[in-house]
């Protein structure tokens, strides 16, 4: 049997290079139409960010999500949806007083951050398990809020998964995961290229792979020029894969790409290494997702 990969498609990200792109999806159609773009090229799963369709900023607004989600499911596609969390951890202290955040601060609650999620029962939802210096922000990962999450997560049964930008996150996520708030088998995202966290090379990816859980089931991704090296590597290395416009705007060299492009570019190279790339409903048994509209609703 030939090697499965499913390949997930972020869509949008909340890193503020937007501008640098001319047709960069920014209002909830923009963003809806172009995950069914990429869905139509071949991803499996969508990973969305929400942003203020005005400014084009990264926000956590729960209204802008609903109709980001609404327009995807009313248009009947199978796409797995994953919506981040991610928003609500920025720390920028304060130049009077570091114990206070500055401009750029968005740190909050767990349960503040986990609204969107409680409130559509996405089938999957991130969980950055750790700290990193986030270029002159600090991504704040505290253990207390990760494991609140995580238990809000499991509740609900939506999936985790678990964003990993360093192996001592892994280590991090190996614990939540014995201790009982992340249930098997676990799914894992690493994360490479990013400044100031793990550099996206081989060694590096193969090491990270090495400290999962042996059911674990795991993609990798790296951003900018780095992105379709690392899909090659992710596969031959077993495992799944992760392409668009978070990661990188360009196609090649000074030519901009749309996120369709980004996943038939991975398609391309997942099936040119003799992989299969498969469907959402294959994706969701691989992943154990639950069926789609059985999320628990205690």
């Amino acid at each position: 049997m030939s090697q499965e990969v499913i390949v997930t498609c972020a869509v949008t990200g909340g890193h503020a290079n937007y501008h640098k792109h001319p047709d960069f999806p920014i209002t909830p159609k923009q963003i809806a139409q172009s995950a069914l773009d990429a869905r139509s090229a071949g991803a499996a799963i969508v990973h969305i960010h929400a942003r203020n369709p005005e400014t084009g900023e990264h926000v956590g607004d729960p209204e802008v999500f609903r109709e980001i989600v609404e327009r995807i499911r009313d248009s009947g596609s199978d796409v797995v949806i994953n919506l981040t969390t991610g928003y609500g951890a920025r720390y920028v202290p304060s130049k009077e007083d570091p114990a206070r955040g500055g401009p750029g601060t968005t740190l909050t609650t767990p349960k503040m951050r986990m609204r969107q999620i409680e409130d559509l029962r996405p089938e999957i939802c991130t969980l950055d398990v750790g700290t990193l210096n986030f270029g002159e922000q600090i991504f704040m990962g505290y253990p207390e809020h990760i494991r609140e999450m995580a238990q809000i997560a499991k509740d609900i049964g939506v999936k985790p998964e678990i964003e990993c930008f360093e192996p001592g996150h892994i280590m991090h996520a190996r614990s939540l995961i014995d201790a009982g708030y992340i249930e098997a088998p676990p799914m894992f995202q690493l994360c490479l290229g990013i400044p100031n966290a793990a550099p996206a090379t081989t060694e590096v990816m193969t090491c990270m792979r090495n400290l999962l859980p042996a059911d674990a089931n795991w993609a990798a991704f790296g951003i900018s020029r780095w992105e379709f090296q690392m899909v090659a590597q992710a596969v031959n290395l077993g495992g799944h894969v992760r392409v668009g416009l978070e990661d990188n705007l360009y196609l090649s060299r000074g030519k901009f790409a749309s996120n369709a492009q980004l996943v038939e570019r991975a398609v391309g190279i997942v099936r040119d290494l003799g992989a299969d790339v498969v469907e959402p409903p294959r994706a969701a048994e691989i992943l154990e997702l639950p069926p789609k509209g059985q999320t628990a609703t205690h």
